[in-house]
């Protein structure tokens, strides 16, 4: 790829950041997606669908007339790679935690200072993660079994997820650690004692990079998006618990994929090895 167009590629990139503004209050960010799942659903005709969210809420417009929704699907043909994006650098630790049944996912949420990460020079620490099944973001066309959402909070009110996908094989290890509580978890919240985040395992240094948006009500828009490349796995049995905890109907509790609308999607490799990450 020529200079050019990379440098292209990052001030579009670098616009489309700007032109939509980033600056939400900490108190909106935080509490940005809806706790009570009654006023929408994943299923179409019902009047509460993915394709009718915008109507349900005047706040939830965005996710009808957005330009910057999310799930998109990465296609290779799309992305373009960028090497100074620079490594993902994550700085977790270990805290008290509480597992969740907000009714569409299960939630694990920190209650002190579980690290950070860092984007371009700008931090964000570790708030919580939940579970989509199947996977919101696709690769060429194709879903997967689970995605966890990893999300953070800069201190002026910026939003940043680590997606991460998963296929069926192998356990996850971070949700051994959790399953037994997530089998029992319903309207109370149960405590976890202390979790370390850094279970969670990324697998690769290769990463997607776009702006979008929240991808359940009010689908605020300006996220910082962060797609591990690398599929991982998750077994049968750990998928299962958590469709069987969350309340019935939202079984499948992902958000079909969104249009791209001329937005630039980054693909980071580390350049040593011969970008073998």
């Amino acid at each position: 790829m020529g200079i050019l167009s990379i440098r292209s590629s990052f001030c579009f990139f670098a616009l489309v950041f700007v032109a939509h503004g980033l600056l939400l209050t900490l108190s909106t960010a935080s509490e940005s997606e809806v706790r009570d799942e009654t006023p929408f659903t994943y299923i179409e005709g019902t009047g509460k669908g993915p394709k009718g969210w915008g109507q349900i809420d005047p706040h939830w417009r965005a996710c009808s007339t957005g330009k910057l929704q999310s799930p998109i699907d990465l296609l290779d043909e799309r992305v373009q790679v960028f090497p100074n994006l620079g490594k993902l650098k994550r700085d977790y630790k270990p805290a008290p935690a509480i597992v969740r049944n907000r009714g569409h996912d299960i939630t694990v949420m920190w209650k002190g200072y579980a690290g950070q990460i860092n984007i371009n020079g700008t931090y964000y620490k570790l708030l919580q993660c939940h579970w989509h099944s199947p996977s919101e973001h696709t690769f060429n066309g194709s879903k997967y079994d689970l995605e966890l959402h990893v999300v953070h909070l800069s201190s002026h009110g910026e939003i940043a997820v680590i997606g991460i996908v998963y296929k069926y094989g192998r356990p996850d290890p971070f949700l051994t650690k959790l399953l037994e509580h997530i089998k029992v978890v319903r309207k109370e919240d149960r405590d976890l004692g202390v979790i370390n985040p850094g279970i969670i395992k990324f697998g690769s240094r290769k990463y997607f990079r776009y702006i979008g948006s929240l991808t359940v009500p009010p689908c605020t828009e300006g996220v910082v998006w962060t797609i591990i490349r690398k599929v991982r796995t998750v077994s049968r049995e750990q998928v299962e618990a958590l469709k069987e905890a969350v309340h019935d109907g939202y079984e499948a509790n992902a958000r079909p994929t969104q249009r791209l609308d001329r937005r630039a999607v980054s693909l980071y490799t580390p350049r040593d090895n011969g970008g073998a990450a």
